[in-house]
């Protein structure tokens, strides 16, 4: 069918999120840097998105497009969506130059914090590019590597999520090793989780 739909344009879009945030039915997603209308059938055509996108990337098309699917997004409600949008997550894996570092918002993380934190996705993940590791059972710093990618890229903020334990100071060390080291002034927080799940500081 025809109906009035939003398109986005990629060359305006500068992937802050606020039009992911603003979608009530999680018709957007950050991929890659970049806002991206992922199903037709999710988007219902209101344009709450509009409103919020600072450089007017988001207008409106009439085009052929499945029908708005009010008891897909019901569905899909229930079950908790991964708000991965890149790949590796390793620090070990990830290149420097990768395209989606460009403009964002950076959540490095103790792997563990995924298992511990239950709405870890939601809370945490959504519109941000995800770093992972452990410094207990890799090897070497991740300083350096660190260093490379805030200096390299326009990254937006860092957000550092570590459990209790000790050996997760070495995450937070590294992080804020890098933050001096590329001698830019960045907003930082770090979020310390507990074993069971909780969190203790912020």
């Amino acid at each position: 069918m025809v109906r009035k739909i939003i398109t986005i344009d990629r060359e305006k879009c500068n992937g802050c999120g606020l039009c992911a945030e603003a979608c009530h039915e999680g018709a957007i997603r950050i991929i890659d840097g970049k806002a991206k209308l992922i199903r037709d059938d999710y988007c219902d055509g209101l344009g709450n998105c509009l409103p919020v996108c600072p450089t007017g990337a988001i207008t409106f098309e009439e085009r052929e497009a499945k029908e708005y699917n009010e008891k897909a997004i019901s569905r899909e409600a229930t079950v908790t969506q991964s708000q991965l949008t890149q790949w590796p997550v390793q620090i070990k894996l990830v290149s420097v130059n990768a395209p989606y570092f460009d403009n964002a918002a950076l959540l490095i993380s103790a792997d563990c914090g995924a298992y511990a934190y239950g709405n870890f996705h939601n809370e945490f993940m959504k519109n941000k590019v995800v770093l992972i590791g452990c410094p207990k059972l890799d090897e070497g710093d991740y300083a350096e590597k660190l260093t490379e990618i805030i200096k390299r890229n326009n990254i937006k903020s860092v957000m550092v999520i570590r459990m209790e334990v000790p050996c997760c100071g070495g995450i937070e060390n590294a992080v804020i090793t890098a933050l001096k080291n590329s001698n830019k002034m960045i907003p930082w927080r770090v979020i310390t989780l507990s074993i069971n799940g909780e969190i203790l500081a912020d």
